[in-house]
């Protein structure tokens, strides 16, 4: 891949709606031959038309559906290119190919009509609708071929169709042709079927439209140009803003965790405080012997009381954890035990039965400050944290490719 292709396939990578419009631009900087491209419907002479214009058979010709791809013929400096005629197939690769060759390749466009079919069809409308508008746009000219005018009973019918016609479409200008004509009048040596043919008058209107390619490529390159610059650069403010969001989303997430959590330690380590300094003698330490396994003792409602404690505080953070998204743990520290796969197992344990774990966990500096830590680890580690990280991640790439996008834009340009 070349520089160009390069540049081009940056904007592609972050703006993939203006693929077609780089594939144009491609076109449009490589400066080859002016394209004229046929478009119309199946069986509306465009092939034959074509020969014609460019005095030579080259396309071929018939009553069957003979043209299904593009096709092309460098003639005195300009590109002919035939296209497939509209709906000749069901599975509509033609039309596929016709628009293809219409708003890729064309510099002038000669819309095709058959004399003999009258009036526009609905399709047809809407497609020199589309044809006429991105004129506007693009400075790209379409030419309407009123084509096998020969096949009509006499002027008053060709009249009659181009009175319908302007009624569709109206100021529209009707090029008027037969090739049948043209052919036989060159072949015979007849002048005044050359003209009746209307082909020299055609001719005359395709180069005076050739002699305008040049300024509409450069318009419709300037445009191109400036339209994806102007998408780049909203879409990277919009980028940018996400971003700074997100980012101040995560700040703040982190500031409510820490603050809510904190909260919380103190509020249950100030209840098991309170509880621990009322109790007298430590039964808990005290072991049990082997005639106390069945009573009730002092030790054991001791440690029933302190675990009950234990428990209270536990089911407060847990509760605190949860409305923050943190439950169960990352599944590289999963276990085959599953009721262990918890955030509070990880960090508080199972169970606590003695004052001086309880008092080293919730009643100390230290085992306040390793309680937000540790869980404050596995806040950063749940699943929605990690989402927004990612979020945050994909942004900050999509920022980097648009700001990359914007400079091979800006050097493609400036190379030109």
């Amino acid at each position: 891949m070349n520089a160009r292709g390069g540049a081009l396939h940056e904007v592609v990578s972050v703006l993939p709606d203006r693929a077609d419009d780089m594939a144009r631009l491609a076109i449009l900087l490589a400066d080859g031959e002016p394209i004229v491209t046929v478009i119309g419907k199946y069986n509306h002479g465009k092939s034959r038309l074509l020969n014609e214009l460019i005095g030579r058979d080259t396309f071929a010709v018939a009553d069957k559906r003979e043209t299904v791809k593009l096709s092309d013929s460098v003639h005195q400096g300009v590109r002919w290119l035939d296209a497939p005629g509209l709906d000749a197939d069901v599975g509509t690769e033609d039309d596929r190919h016709a628009l293809h060759a219409a708003w890729l390749h064309a510099d002038i466009r000669l819309f095709v009509h058959a004399a003999k079919e009258g009036e526009l069809d609905a399709k047809e409308l809407a497609l020199l609708a589309e044809l006429c508008a991105d004129g506007e746009r693009s400075k790209r000219q379409t030419l309407f071929v009123l084509s096998q005018v020969d096949q009509l009973a006499d002027d008053a019918e060709l009249q009659k169709v181009s009175h319908a016609i302007g009624a569709q479409w109206p100021d529209i200008d009707l090029n008027a042709v037969s090739s049948t004509r043209y052919r036989k009048g060159r072949d015979e040596g007849k002048k005044l079927m050359l003209e009746k043919s209307g082909m020299p008058s055609l001719r005359a209107t395709i180069d005076a439209a050739l002699a305008r390619v040049p300024e509409a490529r450069a318009h419709e390159a300037a445009l191109l140009f400036d339209e994806t610059r102007e998408e780049l650069a909203q879409l990277l403010i919009a980028r940018e803003k996400l971003l700074d969001d997100l980012r101040q989303t995560q700040r703040q997430q982190r500031v409510d965790f820490d603050h809510g959590l904190k909260s919380v330690i103190d509020k249950v380590s100030g209840d098991i405080d309170a509880m621990l300094n009322a109790l007298g003698t430590d039964h808990a330490s005290v072991p049990d012997t082997a005639k106390d396994a069945y009573a009730i003792t002092a030790g054991k409602l001791e440690r029933a009381h302190i675990q009950i404690a234990y428990s209270r505080a536990c089911i407060a953070i847990d509760s605190f954890l949860a409305g923050h998204g943190v439950v169960g743990l990352p599944s590289e520290q999963e276990t085959v035990a599953r009721a262990l796969n918890s955030v509070m197992v990880a960090v508080m344990g199972v169970s606590v039965k003695f004052r001086k774990d309880l008092r080293r966990m919730f009643c100390t500096d230290a085992g306040r400050e390793r309680m937000q830590r540790d869980f404050a680890h596995y806040f950063e580690l749940s699943a929605d944290r990690k989402a927004l990280a990612a979020r945050i991640s994909q942004s900050e790439s999509m920022i980097d490719a648009l700001n990359k996008a914007s400079k091979a834009l800006r050097a493609l340009k400036g190379a030109t």
